[in-house]
């Protein structure tokens, strides 16, 4: 049975309203990994349970900024658009999937999703709230190329996967602050800014800063990131089926 993966949709803003759409290149990752993506529309949080119970993991991806109402902060000037349907919907999916074991995997937005949705915060506008001098997180290049380093943790999942030192690219400027229950930062970049987060004891959640999805066909240590979150979804999968 091949992994199904749920992925909420992207969204863009129109003049009185928002789109769902999704671009191919998480869902072609995923595919190449040997899992099958599923893409759940922006919807009702009292959908999520529904959803959930169609795939085996989750991805959560980049997006439009989260709303900083949901984590009792009013809004600065530097915040972008925001969607608090889509907001609403994923930090609810968050908690279930982690509630109910199931693998997860977080790409940009989806770090500050995931660290939200387990009671965390992220900084609305990190270059304007950091008290350090800090990187240029919002690359002009391509994101199909790297633009700086980050420190890995030593004996983190991630270091498994990457290494101590890789290349990433970036194309952010909300970053996780204070983190949620159960996580450890396991890579920040030289100005200190979290660019990697995983469950504290485990390895069912791993979420990412930069975005894999426009690099791994070229870089196998990205590529890397997709297949081991749908084996860690397998994984999950024949621990539930030997119950």
């Amino acid at each position: 049975m091949i992994p199904t993966i749920g992925m909420v949709a992207d969204v863009t803003m129109r003049k009185n309203s928002f789109a769902d759409y999704i671009t191919d290149d998480v869902s072609e990752a995923i595919k190449k990994a040997g899992g099958l993506p599923i893409i759940f529309p922006t919807s009702d949080s009292k959908y999520a349970e529904d959803f959930l119970s169609k795939c085996d993991g989750m991805a959560f991806l980049g997006g439009p900024d989260v709303d900083p109402i949901l984590y009792d902060e009013e809004p600065i000037p530097e915040l972008g658009y925001t969607y608090r349907q889509k907001d609403e919907l994923e930090l609810e999916l968050v908690r279930q999937a982690y509630a109910a074991g199931k693998a997860i995997f977080g790409i940009c937005r989806g770090i500050q999703v995931i660290n939200v949705g387990l009671g965390g915060t992220v900084y609305q506008d990190f270059p304007s709230q950091s008290d350090r001098k800090v990187l240029k997180h919002f690359q002009a290049a391509p994101l199909s190329v790297t633009s700086h380093h980050v420190n890995v943790m030593a004996g983190s999942h991630l270091e498994k996967i990457m290494g101590d030192y890789p290349m990433v690219n970036s194309h952010h400027h909300e970053a996780v602050k204070d983190l949620g229950n159960d996580l450890k930062v396991t890579a920040r970049a030289a100005d200190d800014c979290v660019e990697a987060i995983e469950s504290m004891n485990s390895d069912q959640l791993l979420a990412v800063q930069w975005h894999p999805e426009c690099l791994y066909t070229k870089y196998p240590e990205h590529d890397a990131l997709f297949t081991d979150f749908v084996n860690r979804v397998k994984k999950r999968m024949q621990n539930v089926d030997a119950v």
